[in-house]
């Protein structure tokens, strides 16, 4: 495929200056941008005799010198709000402050959107989008969610599908306004109507399965019907309390159950021993004063985590996945190593997807250059800028 790495994987040698941490690459990377991977190439591999080299890989197609600096895949943040107008900085700054704020939180957000033209919402969307890049995601999911009309959901779903082919129905985002007296009603809009206008620009089904939201009935109508229109499902599962969610997505089959903040030992086992990936969005956490999710005991438990932004106006406005790492090695039991994988690897495996998220033949060529030794950098120098250069599909973008 163009864009695509070529030859054989990387030897990962630890010694400094060869492969650097989870599937990166430092001292002389070398990132190819065209072609299908060739006959000749393979890995290295221990038989009897010892390790049997292979050929050595062909010639790239550009050579780039690193100079002793760390590679890393491109970040997959496979969870993000995107979509949206408005500002929501008096709320966090009443809510940092300890004061009561009495604004209507996501609806302040909606009626935002609402108002807002499709060339706002893309301008908007664009600007988020390469912040991101900047930072070194190359990959990024975008959820509706800020319209709650038919209308509105599926027009952001229709810009969303402009930029990236991971977008998110979630129009069970919380109940819209002019349905407060009516959930059921809004229910069936969101699996009826709204769904039939959404579901051509979209690859995913998502809920807030929450108090205050959506329970674990109404959440799973709206999943089996985005099933029944094609769309795989996804969760918001289990941020604010104990609750149906991480359960539900397990049941169903979910890519991804994301927050899960609030977790009984039946549901870390019911992750462990299922393909739904645990989603933990620590900046939600950090934005909110609220208790991080326990990453240790998911991971010691055998379950698949990813790390991503949550970037939205209201509870995690950050587009930064360096800051997430650090975030989590600092705050959630997560070594350098296991975070920077479940910000590459992790969030592939999120979006069901095996050509991002890590260095190998065969893979798309989305690269991130640290202007630091080693991948551990991410974590040990929190909030400095690290990105020396990115590539998005074998093209240098940063």
């Amino acid at each position: 495929m163009g864009g695509a790495l070529r030859g054989r994987p990387p030897r990962r040698d630890r010694r400094p200056g060869r492969v650097d941490g989870p599937g990166g690459l430092n001292a002389r990377a070398r990132a190819a941008r065209r072609g299908p991977p060739p006959a000749r190439g393979g890995c290295e591999a221990p038989g009897a005799a010892g390790v049997v080299r292979a050929p050595p890989p062909p010639a790239a197609d550009e050579a780039v010198d690193a100079g002793g600096r760390a590679l890393l895949p491109g970040f997959v943040d496979s969870h993000a709000h995107l979509v949206f107008a408005g500002d929501r900085t008096a709320e966090f700054n009443a809510r940092m402050s300890g004061r009561a704020y009495g604004a209507g939180g996501i609806r302040t957000t909606v009626a935002a959107t609402r108002a807002a033209s499709d060339a706002e919402l893309n301008a908007n969307l664009t600007r988020y989008l390469a912040e991101m890049l900047r930072q070194g995601t190359t990959t990024v999911e975008v959820k509706s969610g800020y319209g709650l009309s038919t209308a509105d959901e599926a027009r952001s779903l229709r810009i969303a599908a402009g930029h990236t082919e991971e977008t998110t129905y979630l129009g069970a985002h919380v109940v819209a306004p002019e349905y407060a007296d009516d959930p059921a009603g809004y229910v069936e809009l969101v699996t009826g109507e709204m769904l039939a206008a959404c579901a051509p620009y979209a690859r995913w089904v998502d809920v807030f399965c929450e108090r205050g939201a959506f329970d674990g009935d109404q959440a799973r109508a709206v999943l089996t019907a985005g099933l029944a229109q094609g769309l795989q499902p996804r969760v918001h599962a289990n941020q604010l309390g104990h609750g149906p969610g991480v359960q539900l997505a397990v049941e169903l089959g979910a890519a991804s159950a994301d927050h899960c903040t609030h977790l009984t030992d039946a549901d870390v086992a019911a992750l462990a021993g299922s393909t739904t990936v645990a989603t933990l969005l620590p900046g939600a956490e950090f934005s909110t004063r609220a208790p991080y999710p326990d990453a240790r005991r998911l991971l010691d438990a055998g379950a698949a985590v990813a790390l991503s932004t949550d970037c939205n106006p209201g509870s995690s406005f950050t587009s930064s996945m360096p800051f997430c790492v650090a975030v989590a090695v600092r705050e959630m039991g997560m070594t350098p190593d296991e975070a920077v994988h479940a910000a590459t690897a992790g969030g592939a495996l999120a979006l069901r997807r095996t050509d991002v998220g890590r260095i190998a033949p065969g893979a798309r060529a989305d690269l991130h250059l640290l202007d630091a030794p080693s991948h551990v950098h991410l974590a040990y120098r929190p909030g400095v800028p690290l990105t020396a250069a990115v590539w998005q599909g074998g093209v240098r973008r940063l």
